[in-house]
């Protein structure tokens, strides 16, 4: 079925946003800065959350001293300068990776399904690391349901991560995680059909406003953009499934 078009949305930061520290609760942290900015979602309101935020309430943290580098770990740091450790864990987290120079960024096929720069290994600090959510289309829904019964708005929610390309230098945004909003768009115009990753696109609009390196702002909304509601999530699209 051919997408409805859209033809103009808004975007915002959900900011001031407080530090997400492990074991939080996400939904109630994002229903907080609703009720103290007075702001209201609305149904089709589009959330986009910073993967890392959901990593951090979902206590994936890694303390890099139980970490024990093989060889080819410890040779893949030699070349990248990685540490050893971080290395380690982005072979432990994927079933296949590649340099994208002789130096990196090294490009992993994670064990869900996901091309990610660094398997979407994220330090913390120098003596830890975040994993990516376990099963980030359930994290999806498991916030959509909560934000959906705190709120009686009818939402969808996208988990999303920085990511950089093989190609370029920089980084984007892609969708790791859906709840509510069908993954995959179809569009058509004059015999000519299109099947485009849908929230990959939202995730990169909202990316221009969601924190990066500090900035403090995990959670964007988007409204006014035309979609379908479902819960297929974006492991449906992958070509690899895990």
């Amino acid at each position: 079925m051919t997408a409805a078009p859209t033809s103009g949305f808004t975007a915002f930061a959900l900011e001031p946003f407080p530090e997400i520290r492990p074991g939080d609760n996400l939904a109630t942290a994002i229903t907080d800065v609703l009720a103290h900015t007075g702001t209201e979602l609305a149904d089709g309101d589009i959330i986009v959350v910073a993967s890392k935020a959901v990593s951090i309430a979902e206590q994936r943290y890694i303390d890099l001293a139980t970490i024990t580098p093989t060889t080819r770990a410890q040779e893949l740091a030699a070349a990248t300068g990685k540490p050893a450790a971080i290395v380690q864990l982005i072979l432990d987290n994927s079933i296949d990776y590649f340099l994208a120079t002789d130096r990196g960024p090294i490009i992993a096929t994670h064990t869900l399904g996901y091309q990610l720069t660094s398997a979407g290994i994220d330090r913390a600090g120098t003596t830890g690391a975040w994993l990516l959510p376990a099963d980030p289309d359930a994290s999806a829904r498991a916030l959509r349901d909560a934000l959906t019964t705190a709120t009686g708005a009818t939402v969808a929610v996208i988990i999303a991560d920085s990511d950089g390309r093989a190609d370029r230098r920089g980084a984007t945004v892609i969708s790791l995680g859906a709840a509510g909003i069908t993954p995959l768009r179809v569009t058509e115009h004059n015999g000519k059909r299109q099947e485009e990753t849908f929230t990959d696109l939202i995730a990169a609009a909202a990316g221009i406003i969601l924190g990066q390196r500090g900035r403090g702002a995990p959670v964007a909304i988007l409204r006014g953009i035309a979609y379908t509601p479902n819960d297929n999530g974006v492991a449906t699209m992958l070509h690899h499934q895990p």
